[in-house]
């Protein structure tokens, strides 16, 4: 309700969800050609993935490579991947967060706020 009991005015309400809207996309955009990195084992596993969660790059120390234990390298692979993920996450909200909580705080669907 607008103060005084008048109406709100559907054009300027049009206007600022396009906006947005706009900048939701804008946004996303930006998250998409970001890069964050997550490592495991001390930095013998890097991975990093785009903002939006795309996994581009995976570096492997050859101090991690044991042809006995594939199992471990594996792991280490798995954990480097979940740790670029989570930055990944953190940058979303630190980038869609605010526009989130303009659309009513009840969050975007298919992002984990």
């Amino acid at each position: 309700m607008i103060p005084g009991g008048g109406q709100p005015n559907m054009q300027q309400l049009l206007q600022q969800a396009q906006k947005m809207q706009q900048d939701l996309a804008r946004a996303q955009e930006e998250l998409a050609a970001m890069e964050v990195e997550g490592q495991a084992g001390g930095g013998l596993v890097t991975a990093t993935v785009t903002g939006s969660g795309e996994l581009r790059g995976l570096v492997i120390d050859p101090r991690a490579v044991d042809p006995d234990d594939t199992e471990t390298l594996a792991d280490l692979v798995v954990a480097a991947v979940q740790a670029a993920n989570e930055n990944a996450q953190q940058l979303q909200q630190q980038k869609l967060g605010p526009l989130a909580q303009g659309l009513g705080g009840g969050g975007i669907p298919g992002l984990p706020f």
